[in-house]
């Protein structure tokens, strides 16, 4: 499905209701990988009764069935009202979108530097978390390895991404360069994180004998970063 497919199906279903569709992220920006980066869509209607939703179902799954994630859905008033609620996710949205239909809806939306501050910590702290998890699931399994570090990247750099945000700089779309941006700032090796990147885009391919220590590269610039943010939050 292409996105020109993607909003006619979707004015299709939702009709009058359908306010916006805003494509927003790593392709926007020109640092998609192929099969690696997502599509990311905002979706807003005026309305949501259950019986639109049911609707729009078939073209949601048609999506997602491409790769895809499930677009992100707010009535006009959810969006114009939380920001505060996902900082970091707005932030990303209105600094790198495009209009594929509709309305402005991003005038008069703005970002808390405080609001911003309590979710990137907290998002540090998870991603280490379910990071270890999949370690510890993964085992000695060289693929399982790879695939964690594959799978985590684009969700790291959207973390990074709001790091830069935090200390009032505006992120880079380059992945390794916004990696050694914050590796400097944070204090952490880039190159764990740059490696990966170059392993993904297909630059230079980390081999199954390399993949134990380029995840605990890894893992260990995470937990550097998610220390470095808890030190930030308390000063």
């Amino acid at each position: 499905m292409t996105l020109d497919q993607l909003v006619t199906q979707l004015r299709a279903a939702y009709g009058q209701a359908l306010r916006a569709v805003v494509l927003y992220g790593s392709t926007v920006a020109g640092e998609r990988i192929p099969r690696r980066s997502d599509s990311n869509v905002l979706v807003v209607v005026s309305e949501l009764p259950l019986e639109t939703l049911r609707a729009a179902a078939a073209v949601t799954k048609a999506w997602v069935a491409e790769g895809n994630p499930p677009p992100m859905l707010f009535t006009e008033r959810e969006w114009r009202s939380s920001a505060d609620v996902f900082p970091m996710e707005y932030s990303d949205i209105l600094e790198r979108n495009r209009v594929l239909f509709g309305d402005d809806v991003f005038a008069g939306i703005s970002v808390s530097p405080e609001h911003l501050r309590l979710q990137v910590e907290q998002e540090a702290m998870g991603k280490l978390l379910h990071l270890r998890q999949s370690v510890f699931g993964a085992g000695a399994d060289t693929r399982a390895q790879l695939e964690i570090l594959e799978r985590s990247l684009s969700k790291l750099m959207i973390l990074l991404r709001a790091v830069v945000r935090l200390y009032g700089g505006t992120p880079p779309t380059d992945y390794e360069a916004l990696s050694r941006m914050v590796a400097d700032r944070s204090g952490f090796d880039a190159e764990s994180l740059v490696r990966v990147v170059r392993h993904v885009r297909g630059q230079t391919r980390i081999r199954a004998g390399e993949a134990a220590k380029a995840l605990g590269d890894y893992l260990l610039a995470v937990e550097h970063l998610a220390h470095h943010l808890d030190r930030f939050a308390k000063v």
